[in-house]
């Protein structure tokens, strides 16, 4: 199993255990959810990683700098 694929099994878990927990309830805006739950660790790991650089981050991330550092103003991360 590779790394990408213990990531996406992690996800689905993730997934399948959010909707068990909804209990019959009806689930919205679940892109927007996994989106928000996964990226801001996401970007505190890169940018930890890059040793706070925001330029080497944007380059491991495969985006631009502008569009790092919006998604860091979003969760709150400058």
């Amino acid at each position: 199993m590779t790394k990408n694929d213990l990531l996406s099994q992690a996800v689905q878990d993730a997934l399948e255990q959010y909707f068990q927990d909804l209990d019959g309830e009806e689930p919205s805006a679940i892109y927007d959810m996994v989106l928000a739950c996964v990226e801001k660790p996401m970007l505190e790991l890169v940018l930890a990683k890059a040793s706070g650089n925001q330029t080497r981050a944007a380059e491991l991330l495969g985006i631009n700098r502008n569009t790092l550092r919006k998604k860091m103003q979003i969760h709150n991360l400058l």
